[in-house]
């Protein structure tokens, strides 16, 4: 008898849907799986027959064909385990029932015929719903993720046993339903605050520019200045997360295998913070499998990535962050796949001005000679930094500035307002189309602009002084519009141009020694 049962499987972010048909016929003891199945796949067997053994049902005798559709897919991974035990179930008719042709079924078994839980729940869990299909049966530590997807049963099952009286109609098991408005809540509960950092009154300002228009930042300065209290600080402003933004994060944790149980949606921007060892593959995402993995820069997708100790980073780590800087996608082709990650993020980098760290030190000196300044500064890449719209200096504290024990400036949740009110003016500016002025391109940029005869000569005379190039120019006039936006202000004035330009003065031609 034939049976057919519904699955998904994942490629990069994207859920598949997926056929699992199952045949059993008289004939001679034979067990195979067609459709370009991995070793973890062909190892199902084992697992498959041993957990329908123990979980009270009878294994098919004579041939067993087992075929993955589409074929010219490769199959990866154990999640189709349970699928392929319950398509065997039906094809030697110990199980039937029309809930066959409206579910689809993810999982993987152990030898017992307990159901274990796989990763890629919320992709699979949209792909069952743009199918059509009425719910997607998954592992019960799956279903606080797969609960986020609107629209769709999500069926949480212990069993191989339970799978099956539910998909037979022998059972009635209650759709899973994530509490959304819980997990907003309780993200947004746990964020440091920015009046946590003592002092760097200006760079705190400089943060407030960098969340209200998502421009990159750069922090340079001596060691323990709070380089790195600063920049986590910057999801906690930035403003609040749409559904639509979560659920596409979510996608890319998923597929990575990095939620957490007890919190099954991004509901809070992402912060990562690679170490400066990490490699290209790390950064970018890839991998030697058929299945790529998404990489630090897709983590950080609609929040932060942090780069800390910037020159010590691989030069070639950082190339790779100019297309997605740029698209706002990571297109990664290697000789068996091509996959897209979504990567739009804000980028913030730190690093010290000598390897020392006290070249800038008002009391400490700088042990570093000329020479080992000049290599170490020679790492950072100038195409890189002129991506980085905002560049400013992080100064040693004083004594006073350290001891102060009352909340130092305005709290994150009263700059998140200052930054939110920003982004909507921004937003009913281009009607839409863009959510921030860093994403303008150059076309619409200087459509909109709206610069006072001051404020234009200032920049005029500022490119000529400090050798700025085409992007770093469209740079000072998108933060000089990001800044008006913070004013309220309805022209870009002198003042608004002046603060801009001051943030382009650690450029490259400042970092030479």
């Amino acid at each position: 008898m034939l049976a057919r049962i519904q699955s998904c499987a994942v490629f990069g972010i994207e859920g598949i849907p997926l056929s699992v048909e199952a045949d059993n016929y008289p004939g001679t003891e034979k067990f195979f799986i067609v459709g370009l199945p991995d070793a973890a796949v062909k190892e199902s067997e084992q697992r498959v027959h041993s957990a329908i053994r123990n979980s009270g049902f009878r294994v098919p005798r004579g041939t067993r064909v087992v075929n993955l559709a589409p074929a010219d897919l490769r199959k990866e991974g154990s999640a189709l385990d349970l699928p392929i035990s319950l398509g065997l179930l039906g094809a030697s008719e110990q199980m039937t029932g029309d809930r066959l042709a409206e579910y689809a079924v993810v999982g993987e078994l152990a030898l017992n015929g307990s159901v274990r839980p796989v990763a890629g729940a919320l992709p699979m869990a949209i792909a069952a719903r743009e199918q059509g299909l009425r719910g997607i049966v998954v592992p019960r530590e799956n279903a606080l993720e797969a609960g986020v997807v609107p629209s769709v049963e999500v069926i949480p099952v212990d069993t191989l046993e339970h799978a099956a009286a539910f998909m037979s109609g022998q059972q009635d098991i209650a759709p899973f339903v994530t509490d959304m408005d819980h997990m907003f809540h309780e993200a947004r509960n746990h964020t440091p605050d920015l009046s946590d950092v003592k002092g760097q009154a200006h760079v705190k300002r400089a943060l407030t520019i960098a969340a209200a228009g998502n421009h990159n930042l750069l922090m340079g300065g001596p060691p323990g200045t709070g380089k790195t209290m600063l920049a986590s600080r910057l999801p906690g402003i930035l403003p609040d997360m749409t559904f639509n933004e979560a659920l596409e994060t979510t996608r890319v944790y998923s597929v990575a295998g990095a939620l957490n149980n007890g919190n099954p949606l991004v509901a809070q921007r992402p912060f990562r913070s690679p170490h400066h060892t990490a490699t290209t593959v790390a950064i970018t995402g890839g991998g030697s499998g058929q299945n790529p993995v998404p990489g630090e820069v897709s983590m950080a997708h609609n929040g932060v990535l942090f780069l800390d100790e910037l020159p010590e980073f691989n030069r070639g780590a950082l190339e790779v962050l100019r297309q997605p800087l740029e698209e706002g996608l990571v297109h990664i082709r290697r000789a068996m796949y091509s996959v897209t990650f979504p990567s739009r993020f804000l980028l913030v980098v730190a690093f010290n001005l000598c390897p020392c760290g006290y070249r800038s030190h008002p009391v400490r000196r700088c042990r570093c000679s000329m020479g080992e300044i000049q290599r170490y500064m020679a790492r950072l890449s100038g195409p890189l930094l002129d991506r980085i719209d905002i560049h400013v200096d992080v100064p040693a504290l004083s004594y006073d500035e350290i001891s102060d024990k009352r909340p130092s400036g305005p709290t994150s949740a009263e700059v998140r307002g200052v930054v939110q009110a920003a982004r909507d003016r921004q937003r009913a500016r281009f009607d839409g189309r863009f959510t921030c002025n860093a994403y303008l391109d150059s076309k619409v940029l200087h459509e909109h602009i709206n610069l006072e005869p001051g404020a234009e000569k200032l920049l005029e005379n500022a490119m000529d002084q400090m050798g700025l190039s085409s992007r770093a120019y469209d740079k000072v006039l998108r933060v000089s519009q990001t800044i008006a936006d913070i004013d309220k202000a309805q022209t870009i004035s002198e003042a608004h141009v002046a603060e801009a330009v001051q943030y382009r003065t650690m450029d490259r031609e400042a970092l030479a020694v």
